[in-house]
């Protein structure tokens, strides 16, 4: 699910502009990250916990991200 897809989401259900959804959005993310980078742990009832830790490389459908290579070893 993308970034869009989730604010489009946001904006029908809680009955707002896409772009006041997608601003919501982008402010909480900024929330979260900027308590991770305080090194405070991020608890979301219903999802867990966001903890602040070393960064590490991730994948999704087969791709790499920028910091890690992926699963099968190839980069």
């Amino acid at each position: 699910m993308r970034k869009q897809d989730i604010a489009a989401r946001l904006a029908r259900k809680a009955r707002l502009s896409r772009a006041a959804a997608a601003d919501r959005l982008d402010r909480l993310v900024h929330d979260i990250l900027a308590e991770l980078k305080k090194g405070n742990p991020v608890p979301l009832p219903g999802l867990g916990t966001f903890t602040p830790g070393e960064r590490v490389g991730f994948e999704f459908d087969g791709r790499k991200s920028a910091k890690g290579s992926r699963r099968d070893g190839k980069r």
